[in-house]
């Protein structure tokens, strides 16, 4: 059965650019852990995560999630449907949601177990994430993994803006 997921991609307009045009910012994630701790390229992620579609829709998936990963609702208002990615072995729906109203000041991150250090027999709690942050959409592209690239750009042109490729 193929691995389905879903995340939402919170976007607020960051300012003016010089031509009049507007420029926006993207919510991503820093992922957490001990192997990602020290990377940033490339470990940057949409909250997301794995559903049942049996269960519950793409956007019902992608706001719970939203809500385990960073530990607050997801913004209310109109959503954009960025399509569907290829992620190694499964398959991710991203939606986006203006997050201009949104307060990410009091995060409470999900958290995850594993065996660390490898066969120490040992389990520790990491949370999911380890920080998030505002990132201009080409900044953002640079960081996220490079199957969740596809959605910063699908959102450029979503809102008719440029500066991703």
């Amino acid at each position: 059965m193929p691995v389905t997921s879903a995340g939402l991609l919170a976007y607020r307009p960051a300012a003016t650019a010089s031509d009049g045009g507007a420029v926006f910012e993207v919510l991503i994630a820093h992922m957490g852990g001990p192997f990602w701790q020290r990377k940033d390229a490339g470990a940057w992620t949409i909250p997301k995560g794995e559903y049942d579609p049996a269960g519950e829709s793409p956007l019902q998936a992608a706001r719970r999630e939203f809500r385990e990963e960073l530990g607050i609702d997801a913004p209310d208002g109109r959503v954009i449907d960025l399509g569907s990615f290829a992620a190694s072995r499964k398959t991710i729906t991203v939606f986006a949601v203006d997050g201009a109203a949104l307060d990410i000041s009091h995060l409470a991150f999900g958290e995850f177990e594993l065996e660390w250090p490898p066969r120490s027999g040992k389990v520790v709690s990491f949370p999911e994430v380890d920080r998030v942050e505002w990132m201009h959409l080409a900044v953002a592209a640079e960081k996220l993994t490079a199957s969740q690239r596809p959605a910063v750009v699908a959102l450029a042109a979503a809102l008719g803006t440029r500066g991703v490729s």
